[in-house]
């Protein structure tokens, strides 16, 4: 059984007119593997000609048309791997303990034009008619389409960028002159145009906000003539089961916007395929394509319901797709309105175990069918200092939390205990209700977010890097796997990558990507993908580390040592020497990356030795990493 995921994201072809698009079917983790004809519905942008091999078991964003010929369209495929961090949704019933899931808490109301919908499942009469309405629906002006520049990082080669590629989305006014879209769509953006419906003029927007997790972006458009006559969209609240609901956009098969309907499936806490994240998401019979992404969902009243995003692409289903709730929208846009940027959805840093099995209960003197174990602590999170392995958390914020891992939702629902803590923000005080040695007690804790030893996303989109004697150093990051494929990274450098937890912030896997083959360094040219442990004798704590380690040196040689004890000795004067050879010779217009310039500051403090926070491996197993019922929140 192949099972395809689709990331709606883009559609691209080079400037030459040839075709860019490579598709992926991703599993838990993520490269991408060429599909056949059959499955061209789930194009995957890439910067390559080749695609590369993917695991069948994934949602993937599914967005945006890539462009350079406006009907054809490729995903960007992102890696959607290990534990995530976990978000709580908005309960939609005050009996639910959880109030008043459904309102949006901060979205503000434009104006919206609302037109009644009939029922979805209506006679061939009454869907015609519905149709009319939707077509003179003014609600539909405020869905525009999106033209996006993408120059992605090359990776591999991390002093320059890829060849750029174009890509086509949707987007749709919120009022006060910005726009929503999706942040795949606008990913690794060089120039952003936005065009009305009816319009034949784009105008240049720019972009306010990214949030990779929940796979939102804020748009804002200064030139006033886009907004003659323009009206926003009003947000609705969290819809109910089997309401009907319309997808609006601009996907892969034409030009001019496009609507499908279906109803509401299901409503639970969904994997967000772009970011590292579980958050609330509403699954949806309507068809989304290619290009759909960023554009809104409405119900029947004419309200925007969310975000188109993703869609699931399986030989055993059909017609599964995912839309952002205005609950996470909400979070977002508070998010941003409170920081002047985003700053990410918390996370408790824990790893957690179902208690559904009476004797685990009993031993650990739970009295009641309730609570999770906490496995294990990340060091990074707010926890570690609150929190010990083997507490069993019974409730947070006065919701109790059952044996499944799950809270109340709604009247009559539960859902995953992720849900509360994602209605949280950075810098929030959370109560836990805890049972220690079967003792209950409370306590408090700082809610912050997660911090991954291998980053999904580069911050500031370039990555660091640093060349010694024609040796390549990079930090370890998803971008990076997915770009060199998952087979020349190695599989205990991999499982390094899936597994393992950052011991402090700032802590880099710091790998050799390659090797510039010179008169200095004979002997290392096929070395590649090797993580680069000590230098000197000193153990390495992230690449700006690794380069003021090296900067400082004054001994005779430069000595790196990588795993299973192998070794690459330089001499420094010769190393110095070279450098300047080297670069010309690649053409490379610097030995580091311009991060690398700053001074060098301690993560951890100088008078902390490296060797107390045991660093040494310490990957999770699989059953860590939410099967088996465990999970991470």
């Amino acid at each position: 059984m192949a099972i395809t995921v689709a990331s709606s994201f883009l559609n691209a072809l080079t400037s030459t007119g040839t075709s860019r698009c490579s598709v992926s079917s991703q599993l838990i983790f993520s490269s991408s593997s060429k599909l056949s004809a059959t499955r061209l519905i789930i194009p995957k942008a890439t910067s390559k000609s080749q695609s590369q091999s993917q695991d069948p078991k994934k949602r993937i964003p599914k967005e945006s048309t890539r462009k350079s010929s406006p009907k054809k369209e490729s995903n960007l495929q992102k890696l959607s791997r290990r534990s995530r961090d976990e978000q709580p949704y908005i309960n939609a019933d005050d009996h639910s303990g959880i109030n008043n899931a459904e309102q949006p808490q901060s979205l503000k109301s434009f104006g919206t034009q609302r037109k009644n919908a009939k029922g979805f499942m209506g006679t061939l009469k009454d869907q015609q008619a519905d149709t009319a309405k939707i077509q003179d629906a003014s609600f539909l002006n405020a869905v525009v389409k999106v033209y996006c520049t993408h120059t992605e990082p090359d990776y591999s080669l991390p002093w320059q960028k890829q060849r750029q590629f174009t890509s086509t989305g949707s987007a749709f006014m919120i009022g006060d002159g910005k726009l929503l879209t999706n942040a795949h769509c606008v990913e690794h953006n060089t120039q952003v145009k936005v065009k009305r419906r009816g319009d034949d003029t784009k105008y240049v927007a720019k972009v306010l906000a990214k949030g990779m997790e929940c796979d939102i972006a804020l748009l804002s458009v200064e030139n006033e003539k886009f907004w003659k006559g323009a009206e926003s969209l009003q947000f609705g609240h969290l819809p109910r089961l089997q309401d009907p609901v319309t997808v609006v956009g601009y996907p892969l098969g034409g030009d001019t916007i496009s609507v499908t309907k279906g109803v509401v499936s299901r409503i639970e806490v969904t994997s967000y395929a772009h970011g590292s994240a579980e958050l609330l998401g509403i699954q949806i019979d309507a068809a989304i394509n290619p290009g759909n992404s960023g554009g809104p969902a409405f119900n029947d009243q004419g309200e925007c319901i969310g975000v188109a995003f993703q869609v699931y692409r399986s030989d055993d289903t059909e017609n599964i797709g995912y839309v952002i709730p205005t609950t996470v929208v909400s979070h977002f846009l508070d998010d941003y309105e409170r920081n002047g940027k985003y700053t990410g959805f918390p996370s408790l840093g824990i790893l957690l175990q179902k208690l559904e099995n009476p004797a685990l209960r009993a031993c650990l003197k739970v009295p009641s069918n309730e609570g999770v174990l906490v496995r294990r602590v990340e060091p990074t999170s707010g926890t570690s200092n609150v929190l010990k392995e083997g507490d069993v958390i019974v409730s947070f914020d006065g919701v109790d939390v059952g044996s499944e891992g799950t809270v109340p939702f709604r009247s009559t629902e539960r859902i995953a205990f992720r849900y509360l803590i994602s209605q949280k923000f950075t810098g929030d005080i959370a109560e836990l209700g805890i049972i220690r040695a079967g003792a209950f007690m409370k306590v408090q804790t700082v809610m912050n977010p997660r911090v991954h030893l291998v980053p999904y996303h580069i911050e500031g989109g370039q990555p660091s890097y640093l060349i010694v004697a024609g040796l390549v150093f990079t930090p370890l990051s998803e971008p990076l796997i997915e770009e060199e494929c998952e087979d020349s990274i190695g599989l205990k450098l991999l499982t390094k990558a899936r597994y393992s937890m950052a011991r402090f912030k700032g802590e880099q896997i710091v790998i050799l990507s390659q090797v510039l083959a010179n008169e200095v360094n004979i002997g290392y040219e096929d070395m590649s993908n090797e993580q680069v442990l000590k230098f000197n004798g000193t153990r390495i704590k992230n690449i700006h580390h690794l380069a003021h380690l090296v900067d400082a040196c004054k001994d005779k040689y430069f000595v790196f040592e990588f795993e299973d004890n192998y070794l690459a000795v330089l001499e420094r004067e010769a190393s110095s020497a070279a450098s300047s050879c080297i670069l010309k010779d690649y053409g490379i217009p610097s030995e580091r990356s311009s991060d690398l310039l700053e001074p060098y500051v301690d993560p951890i403090g100088e008078n902390k030795l490296i060797e107390q926070l045991d660093l040494g491996d310490s990957p999770v197993t699989n059953s860590e990493i939410g099967f088996d019922g465990l999970q991470w929140a």
